[in-house]
């Protein structure tokens, strides 16, 4: 298997491609390179790569592969770090379920989705059974 790392523009988008854990940590180290850039605090960062590792543990976890974009994203008052997460695996049949703390199909602590949603200011979930999932967060600069 192949890890591609894709830099579209290093100061505007990378692209990782999730097939294992290497790959997970890859993705973690490119965005939160990325939010360096971008001149996120330290607290910040933390809270970015926290987001990229569930994201990327789930695609591994439930659709085997998939892949991280991440790209620098800009508003009228301040810039920020958009990471989209996608896969073709089974999908979510149950959204509402699935983002509510303290669920999980995994027999874990179900604090994923749920914990994704607390720590970024945007936050949109795309999935239906057989059809894979698209999450797709936002964290913008204090």
């Amino acid at each position: 298997m192949t890890k591609t790392i894709n830099h579209e523009s290093p100061q505007q988008g990378v692209r990782v491609r999730i097939e294992s854990d290497t790959d997970l940590v890859s993705a973690r180290h490119a965005g939160r390179t990325l939010a360096e850039q971008a001149g996120f605090s330290s607290s910040e960062l933390t809270l970015i790569a926290t987001a990229i590792s569930e994201l990327a543990r789930n695609i591994i976890e439930y659709a085997n592969y998939g892949e991280i974009q991440l790209e620098l994203v800009h508003n009228a008052n301040t810039s920020g770090i958009r990471i989209v997460a996608t896969d073709s695996g089974p999908g979510i049949s149950n959204i509402e379920q699935a983002i509510r703390g303290g669920f999980s199909t995994s027999g874990g602590l179900g604090l994923g989705l749920a914990g994704v949603r607390h720590i970024m200011d945007h936050f949109d979930l795309e999935s239906s059974s057989g059809s894979g999932t698209c999450v797709t967060v936002t964290k913008w600069k204090l």
